[in-house]
């Protein structure tokens, strides 16, 4: 038995384990003061006041108890990531000058930078080279609070490279501490072998990569960039309903450059949630509230491209639940720091430190379809826990991009302790 102590605050995030949080509720995160968390095996057993958790041990704890005091400290459920793309080989520091002179995400993407630039390492990279280099992000998420995450393909662009990403993600969500929930997104970008032809690449996509992925069972989502100069709305629909019959649910990458449609069409198609956002249209966030559309808000994307982020208030306030996310990936959001996208989330979309641990928490567990069992402190869910050293919430965000993560607790088992790490 694990036996969490006396912690200054306790946010449990819990009542969200049936639909995401929206409005007013993503403040709500039900503290307890002064309190304590039981775990047994890897279930959590017990929340609650600290005084009532010492009963609760010594009626059922016996004598092989694991304490670990937790004054002064706030302890949260495991930190939750539903928008990676985090199996890609290489990097692309590079383009960080190119992006300072003047040159756009476009015009990197279209002179075979960007995206691309990462479709020829990954597909020169082993599937043991993929695995290697994904080992240490994982490892870095990990000791920055982050349990669970959903990794996308779409590096691959071809039916053999992507099954080789979705394959090295099933091997380390095997493998590694970190759960990974994996999302096919064969449709990132057209290849160049098919820049002429997109709609022949879009056939190539439902009528075999799709069929493969399922096939195999490797993925539970399916993705696809719908951008002006990627993939049109039209595309976007026949990919995200080739996914859906074949059992894979639909996500969106929408109106991230311009407004495109792309979150009118998640609401049209029931997307689990569309993604991006920073030029949805005010009738699209209304299509989004409506359908129960979550979206997965990217702060360290804006910010690292150097553009205006998404209107999280307009969202909130019209009853859209948001979850937040690193969007790990080698261009444009190279981090794996979910602690400082909730302190951009603050700082620049003016989301409060409630709203944006509720997002990255409950909301996020929803967005990649695993709120039944992680995303709050509640006696039954899976102990996937965070301590960190602050003394609340607010100082969470209020002392900005430092790692404030102490120990993380993940099925049960400390993982890191003291901010090292306990794991073979």
């Amino acid at each position: 038995m694990l036996y969490i102590k006396n912690a200054a605050q306790v946010a449990t995030i819990s009542g969200g384990s049936h639909a995401p949080k929206t409005g007013i509720e993503m403040e709500r995160l039900n503290i307890i003061e002064n309190g304590g968390v039981v775990v047994d095996g890897e279930r959590i057993v017990f929340v609650g006041a600290d005084q009532e958790a010492v009963e609760y041990v010594s009626r059922h704890g016996g004598e092989d108890v694991n304490v670990i005091l937790a004054e002064g400290k706030t302890v949260t459920p495991g930190l939750i990531d539903p928008h990676t793309h985090v199996v890609f080989a290489g990097s692309r520091e590079h383009e960080l000058t190119l992006r300072l002179r003047g040159a756009t995400y476009m015009e990197i993407l279209q002179a075979g930078g960007g995206i691309l630039n990462s479709t020829n390492k990954t597909r020169a990279a082993s599937e043991a080279q993929l695995i290697g280099e994904t080992r240490k992000r994982l490892d870095r998420f990990l000791a920055h609070g982050v349990t669970t995450i959903e990794a996308k393909s779409g590096y691959g662009l071809r039916l053999a490279d992507e099954l080789k990403q979705l394959r090295a993600a099933r091997f380390l969500h095997d493998e590694h501490p970190v759960d990974l929930v994996s999302t096919f997104m064969g449709a990132h970008a057209v290849p160049p072998e098919y820049k002429s032809d997109p709609d022949a690449f879009v056939t190539i996509l439902t009528e075999e990569m799709i069929p493969a992925v399922a096939k195999e069972g490797l993925a539970e989502y399916c993705d696809v960039f719908c951008e002006e100069g990627v993939f049109t709305p039209k595309q976007s629909r026949t990919i995200l309903e080739a996914g859906l019959k074949w059992g894979l649910k639909p996500k969106i990458h929408a109106d991230e450059i311009v407004p495109y449609g792309g979150a009118e069409l998640a609401a049209e198609i029931g997307a689990v949630s569309a993604e991006h956002l920073l030029r949805a249209s005010d009738a699209g966030i209304r299509a989004m509230a409506e359908k129960g559309v979550i979206a997965v808000l990217l702060p360290g994307t804006a910010f690292f491209l150097m553009t205006k982020p998404a209107d999280a208030r307009k969202m909130i306030e019209a009853g859209v639940p948001v979850a937040l996310s690193t969007d790990r990936n080698p261009g444009s959001s190279p981090t794996e720091s979910l602690l400082f996208m909730m302190n951009l989330a603050c700082l620049t979309m003016r989301m409060t430190p409630a709203e944006a641990l509720t997002a990255c928490t409950i909301n996020a567990a929803h967005a990649i379809g695993r709120a039944d069992r992680i995303g709050s402190i509640e006696a039954g869910k899976q102990a996937d826990l965070v301590i960190f050293d602050a003394p609340n919430i607010e100082y969470m965000q209020y002392h900005y991009a430092v790692n404030l993560t102490e120990t993380v607790i993940k099925n049960g088992i400390p993982v890191i302790v003291n901010g090292q790490r306990n794991y073979a």
